[in-house]
């Protein structure tokens, strides 16, 4: 086995350096257009608008209805934030469609049911719906097509698709928590009362409350272009259906039956937001992530540092590499884990000092060569924006929460991700089939460009199975309130409050060389997202390999870090120091250097949620697609 490993890598090695096509997908190529997301299916709900002459924007709009609709680890109850290259005004804009917490939703009224932190799963874990939302804004905004010619695809899959094994099963892993819910337990549980409940692979598997809510959708729409208004007003008049009309009556009746806090209210205030990204420049490529309510400008500190160092002469994988990779992260881990939070909320995020090169520099100088910093700690970046922290005291008081640091376990979120544990001599091999089955779920992403220019990244998510779905309306409700803390000795712009949105993982990227787009591209993974699309990022810029083979080359994970999802008490949430998951195409000797700095290190074949992406071949004018083997994720080009 060892021998055939080392081959592997050998092998794979060999293909990155001569730059050649052998990967286990074959990469997707385009001259015209390209869509590429979490289903098949849903691949070709893009292709489908894109045939019909719509652009980029149409195309994702209707590959994220059929995510939704297909429950790719999310439902239309769930939240949407996406990155958009525009060429007419040749700027990347931001899209926020996450919800917020609810009415109710406070610090006291957690605590009061015994929660460290809001519940992973059921109607308290919701916030308010932000994907409709978000589709309707980005359609109106920056597409060309009705919402009826985008969201038919996903109606057509509503009134009845062959259902995939992966969400068949997950259906029936989580039946004794769907059971709970009395409308989720209708729309999964196809067969009550029979051994296995779920449908089954190849099923087709119907929606009729949720048909009927997109029908509703459209009917709102049609309605007012009838009464004369301009494209945009009619597509708005669905987002007002859902939002404020009999739609959102049905929602927060349904889920304050079962238990939730949403108001009509609640629904009524909330509106999709229009943002200007963050970004960064590493070696002359801008690279755009949205801003600190998402774990998103981590990944540019993490940049920002590696700026500082060699990384090519270090070599692809080497322990040396690994070891710088890892404790970059961990010095933009604990940043993240401290000073994000909602910019609409005090208190006010340094982020210009997070951000800024000489902030990253002085980071980058606490990186030892020799070990592992197991007692990594937020920085402060006050002094690079020409303040003063008024958090010192809360940071010397944290520094007992990392004492007593959880000393083992992952840290990827349960819905998200697993591995193999195998010890390196092969002697031992553990396997999860419960968190194997959740590697290959996970939140989504949705990469779609075009001729003309658009370029579209969204990584959409919640209202993941188990799903909890409110009333008749075939919507599954979130589950991000669980992002939020209660102690602000963790994060204390984070603390959850009504009308904040969460500081989530979800992180699209987007990528500009020379003034045009070069680059969008996602993966699912919760905590793990912006590691895994770090090293993808650095594949293709220092290691010159092609999109296919960045997003399939071997990774690791680091776990020290606070857990964004997942756990109900203090000590699940907590950093695992050392901690690594590497391939199990890694030498030995490398895995060896890096426990010899301290390292407690696991193996597994995959370490990576299915990498989505989009190459812009500038020299070419023409479009690579790029999706992991990993998952059901592919696309399609033309």
């Amino acid at each position: 086995m060892k021998s055939k490993s080392l081959l592997s890598l050998a092998f794979i090695i060999c293909v990155y350096q001569t730059n050649a096509q052998q990967t286990q997908k074959p990469p997707l190529h385009g001259k015209n257009w390209m869509a590429v997301t979490g289903k098949p299916l849903a691949a070709t709900a893009g292709s489908m608008i894109f045939q019909k002459g719509g652009n980029a924007v149409d195309a994702a709009c209707a590959m994220l209805a059929a995510t939704c609709t297909m429950w790719d680890v999310l439902s239309w109850g769930g939240e949407t934030q996406a990155l958009i290259y525009n060429p007419k005004t040749k700027k990347v804009i931001a899209i926020n469609a996450m919800g917020v917490a609810p009415t109710g939703a406070t610090v006291d009224f957690f605590k009061s049911k015994g929660y460290s932190f809001p519940p992973e799963y059921g109607p308290l874990a919701a916030t308010t719906p932000g994907t409709v939302g978000g589709l309707c804004l980005m359609l109106s905004e920056y597409g060309t097509m009705s919402l009826k010619e985008v969201l038919t695809p996903a109606m057509q899959l509503a009134a009845g698709y062959p259902i995939e094994a992966q969400t068949a099963n997950s259906m029936e892993k989580g039946k004794e928590m769907i059971k709970q819910w009395p409308y989720s337990k209708a729309v999964f549980m196809t067969h009550p009362g029979e051994k296995r409940e779920a449908p089954e692979a190849g099923e087709i598997f119907v929606q009729k409350d949720l048909l009927a809510t997109l029908t509703k959708l459209v009917e709102a729409e049609q309605k007012a272009l009838k009464n004369k208004k301009n494209r945009k007003e009619a597509i708005m008049a669905a987002f007002d259906r859902f939002y404020k009309g009999d739609i959102a009556d049905e929602f927060v009746r349904g889920s304050k039956e079962q238990g939730g806090l949403i108001t009509k209210e609640d629904l009524a205030r909330w509106k999709p937001v229009i943002e200007e990204p963050l970004h960064t420049n590493y070696k002359g490529i801008e690279v755009y992530k949205l801003q600190q309510w998402t774990q998103g400008p981590m990944l540019l500190q993490s940049l920002n540092i590696l700026e500082n160092f060699d990384l090519k002469s270090m070599g692809y994988n080497s322990s040396k590499y690994i070891h710088t990779l890892y404790q970059t992260l961990n010095l933009s881990f604990a940043d993240r884990d401290f000073y994000y939070g909602d910019p609409n909320f005090p208190p006010e995020e340094p982020i210009k000092g997070l951000l800024s090169k000489a902030y990253a520099k002085e980071r980058a100088k606490l990186i030892q060569f020799d070990r592992n910093d197991a007692k990594t700690a937020p920085g402060d970046p006050y002094p690079f924006e020409g303040k003063t922290n008024p958090y010192l005291g809360l940071l010397k008081q944290r520094e007992s929460l990392m004492d007593t640091a959880a000393k083992s376990g992952t840290a990827v979120p349960k819905h998200d991700q697993t591995y193999n544990k195998t010890e390196l001599n092969n002697t031992l091999a553990m396997v999860d089939e419960q968190y194997m089955d959740r590697l290959w779920r996970g939140t989504t992403s949705v990469e779609a460009a075009d001729t003309s220019g658009w370029v579209v990244s969204i990584t959409p998510s919640g209202g993941w199975l188990p799903a909890c779905i409110a009333g008749h309306t075939g919507v599954g409700m979130s589950q991000r309130m669980q992002s939020f803390v209660l102690d602000p000795m963790i994060d204390p712009f984070n603390v959850v409050e009504p009308g904040k949105r969460p500081r989530v993982t979800l992180t699209p990227t987007l990528a500009l060389k020379d003034n045009k787009p070069y680059l969008c591209f996602g993966v699912q993974g919760g905590d793990t997202q912006d590691q895994n699309l770090l090293q993808f990022f650095l594949n293709m810029v220092e290691f010159n390999m092609t999109v296919q083979q960045s997003t399939e080359a071997p990774n690791f994970n680091t776990n020290q870090l606070w857990l964004s999802l997942g756990g109900t008490k203090m000590e699940d949430r907590k950093p695992r120091p050392g901690n690594i998951l590497l391939s199990n195409l890694t030498p030995v000797g490398v895995a060896n250097d890096l426990k010899k700095m301290g390292y407690k290190v696991t193996t597994g074949e995959r370490t990576s949620g299915p990498i989505n992406a989009i190459f812009l071949d500038g020299k070419h004018k023409s479009l690579w697609g790029g999706s992991s083997n990993n998952g059901e994720d592919y696309g399609i080009g033309w």
